[in-house]
């Protein structure tokens, strides 16, 4: 996407200010204020140890309708205790004073470092001159500013039609590392000029996560501070969707899953020091939970990972990590394992075709297919992650430095 091609959602202002919480200087705050009768679905991290700014945004999200969110990169305000709800709800007052708008209107989110106090004095500064700079304009700075170890802004912008009415839909996300959502996206944020019911955005928003953020990994750390929302501003010359069975609803959810996926293929191909775009496909399942089980199983092996960036065709590590996958009553003999279009393993070991030139000419490239047909069911699931490179431990070494 280009840069300068965010088209303007109606009644969506975003301002962005570099507040100094970031060493680097560059922007790190981020608040959007939404038009008066907006409507915000929301989906967060199941980590057991969720920031302060995930407790308070589920408790405002409850009990009242969201006008604003402020977000903050550099600092996760996680593992904070007391003082990081404190400061978290310091942090929706300072915009809610600004805006004219209730505290419980305002979401908090936050990402960077865990286990530090938000730095209260610079946010001070930094919430009014992030407000002043709001325009409908602003998706561009916003993308970069909620960024922290990823190299590049992660943006999409959709116009299409619902019924002949025009419907803008754009989204920014951020990740690259700590990256297994269970729920959501590192930080995620939609904004829609659609007319459309609380339960319909709901719902349109939890199906689009199960689809897309929650099918990625680079490394299987599930973030404590993982958020995505979706807001409609209502301001589309359009009927309301009201019917998750109408053709309406269908089409805006349409646009609103392929643009989540590509986000969230965004997230994999910026993933920490990774070379490798990886699809994990599973096919002929039983059920979609033992495609997941033996995909994430392949995903998630640092053997596997580590092959991949050598790119070293040693299927044995892909026919591990199935093996473990914890699959009951798995008949190997049923098993087929393909790298791109060749036939790695059938008949419960090495297919008869199968050549190391062509393994190795498949993990030459950038882009990699695992498929793993089960032959068990009709049901199939695909994850998406990277390889395991030496910037990935370099990068998290000197995270804090």
């Amino acid at each position: 996407m280009n840069l300068d091609s965010m088209h303007p959602v109606a009644g969506v202002y975003l301002g962005t200010t570099a507040a100094k919480i970031k060493k680097s200087g560059a922007e790190d705050l981020l608040v959007v204020a939404f038009h008066p009768g907006s409507r915000t679905a929301a989906t967060f991290t199941q980590n057991a140890f969720c920031a302060a700014p995930v407790v308070l945004a589920k408790q405002h999200l409850a009990s009242q309708a969201t006008e604003a969110l402020i977000i903050n990169s550099g600092n996760a305000n996680a593992g904070t205790g007391e003082q990081g709800l404190a400061d978290a709800k310091q942090s929706c007052q300072w915009v809610a004073s600004e805006l004219g708008i209730a505290l419980e209107a305002v979401l908090p989110f936050s990402t960077g470092v865990i286990g530090e106090n938000l730095p209260m004095e610079k946010l001070a500064l930094g919430v009014p001159n992030a407000i002043a700079n709001q325009a409908v304009t602003g998706w561009d700075a916003a993308a970069k500013a909620i960024m922290t170890t990823d190299t590049c802004a992660k943006k999409l912008s959709r116009q299409f039609e619902i019924d002949g009415h025009l419907v803008t839909l754009n989204g920014i996300a951020k990740g690259s590392g700590m990256i297994h959502p269970n729920m959501a996206t590192m930080l995620g944020f939609a904004a829609t000029d659609a007319k459309i019911s609380q339960e319909c955005l709901d719902q349109a928003l939890k199906s689009a996560v199960a689809v897309s953020f929650n099918r990625i990994t680079v490394d299987g750390d599930t973030s404590t501070n993982d958020a995505c929302t979706l807001t409609a501003t209502q301001l589309a010359d359009m009927p309301e969707i009201t019917d998750m069975d109408s053709e309406a609803y269908q089409c805006f959810y349409q646009a609103l899953e392929a643009m989540m996926i590509e986000l969230a293929q965004m997230i994999v191909r910026d993933g920490e020091g990774a070379t490798k775009f990886v699809s994990v496909i599973v096919e002929k399942g039983a059920t979609a939970e033992e495609c997941l089980k033996v995909a994430h199983a392949v995903a998630l092996s640092p053997l596997v990972k580590t092959a991949l960036f050598a790119s070293d065709p040693n299927w044995g590590r892909i026919l591990a990590a199935v093996g473990r996958s914890g699959l009951v009553d798995f008949d190997i003999n049923a098993l087929q394992i393909y790298l791109g279009t060749v036939l790695l393993v059938e008949n419960g070991g090495r297919a008869d075709s199968y050549t190391e030139a062509a393994g190795q000419a498949v993990m030459n490239e950038a882009d990699i297919t695992i498929r793993i047909v089960l032959n068990r069911g009709e049901v199939s699931e695909t994850v998406w992650t990277t390889d395991f490179s030496y910037d990935y431990v370099r990068i998290n070494a000197e995270y804090r430095s």
